[in-house]
């Protein structure tokens, strides 16, 4: 028989996402279903645009969650604002620079690439000569890899760009809520984000801000946006004015969630809770570390939230991520790309990130390793 949903145990998410779910989230996705235009819901998602706006830290007035998970927010970004023959630099250190390239070109663009070597992270003088050879509309980074757990310097590429007048657009479904994102101040153009990670919320939701600049631009194409699912200028008339106008029927529940996910956050302090996710890392390394186990990253671009670490030789590390799952309820990811094999990639990502969760995780590898 095939399990129910009924019949699933908790399992301690420490993989590259999803992460675990605060109760508060729990609840709120589990009250009653309203229609998508009542007044009721319709509260509550302006509430959870002004609360998107200060785990961001963004005035933009387009600042929702689209109808979809991570990806979808980057599709969206793109669709909205690149167009076909536009020149567009891509920062590459991991699979997710690779994922926006490869969105890019489908849509035309004239793609650029700066890459570096994964587990390292992108280097602005390159950046800057780069910037200083060519023109472009667009520039895109990723702050957080999450296929390697290198943060890249997206304050200081963001200078760069905005003296270059290309739009500046960044990746911060990892980091967002777990780590310093300032929108505004950074020059970011466009932004987007998952729920399945720092928000602590069920994967299904894809966070955006477009800046003035990104408005402008989009409200200007000289092209019709190639996409009517993931077209702003309809979906913004659903989520702004007196008088919203239906695009398509909205995860209700899933809006629930994200509007108690982010009060969470702002109720622990935006601050405490990004000392939180660095504490814990710190925790883990340290754990880590007495197990004989390096991580593949330097020590100044770690990410807090998500550990790439080397699986010792001899080691089968599906193996170990499989006894893991089965006898202790926790998981851990793979590596990908030119990294499968060689590293595990652990999460400390929202209600995941505590110690009790670094005590459980390190415990059961020091079982699973010394047989």
């Amino acid at each position: 028989m095939a399990e129910t949903p009924a019949a699933i145990t908790e399992t301690l998410l420490m993989g590259p996402g999803p992460s675990c779910i605060h109760p508060d989230v729990y609840k709120a996705i589990a009250q009653y279903t309203v229609g998508h235009l009542d007044p009721r819901f319709i509260a509550i998602m302006d509430r959870t645009k002004e609360r998107l706006q200060k785990v961001i830290g963004t005035t933009n007035k387009l600042t929702i969650p689209i109808s979809g998970t991570g990806s979808s927010g980057m599709e969206t970004c793109l669709v909205n604002l690149l167009e076909k023959d536009e020149k567009i630099l891509i920062l590459i250190n991991g699979v997710f620079g690779m994922r926006m390239k490869d969105l890019a070109t489908r849509l035309g663009a004239q793609v650029d690439t700066l890459e570096f070597a994964w587990g390292t992270p992108v280097k602005p003088d390159q950046v800057k000569q780069k910037l200083s050879e060519n023109h472009y509309d667009m520039v895109a980074i990723v702050h957080a890899e999450t296929s390697t757990g290198v943060c890249n310097p997206v304050e200081e590429v963001g200078k760069l760009v905005a003296d270059s007048g290309a739009l500046y657009f960044v990746d911060t479904v990892t980091s967002l809520g777990g780590m310093r994102v300032t929108m505004d101040e950074w020059k970011i153009d466009a932004l987007f984000s998952g729920t399945q990670k720092c928000l602590s919320c069920p994967p299904g939701l894809a966070p955006l801000s477009f800046s003035p600049k990104a408005l402008e631009k989009m409200q200007n194409r000289s092209t019709p946006i190639p996409s009517w699912y993931f077209d702003l200028t309809l979906i913004t008339k659903y989520w702004e004015g007196a008088k919203r106008v239906y695009h398509h029927t909205a995860p209700v529940n899933m809006i629930y969630a994200l509007d108690a996910a982010l009060g969470v956050i702002l109720d622990e302090g935006l601050e405490k809770v990004y000392a939180r996710h660095a504490k814990t890392h710190e925790f883990l390394v340290q754990g880590l570390s007495s197990l004989g186990l390096p991580m593949l990253v330097e020590e100044p671009y770690r990410l807090p939230m998500l550990n790439a670490v080397k699986v010792p030789e001899g080691v089968d590390e599906a193996e170990v991520r499989s006894r893991l799952l089965k006898e202790f309820d926790i998981e851990i990811g793979a590596g990908l790309g030119p990294l499968a094999g060689k590293i595990w990639r652990i999460g400390l990502m929202g209600h995941t990130a505590c110690e009790a969760s670094v005590e459980r995780l390190t415990k059961a590898l020091q079982k699973i390793l010394n047989k």
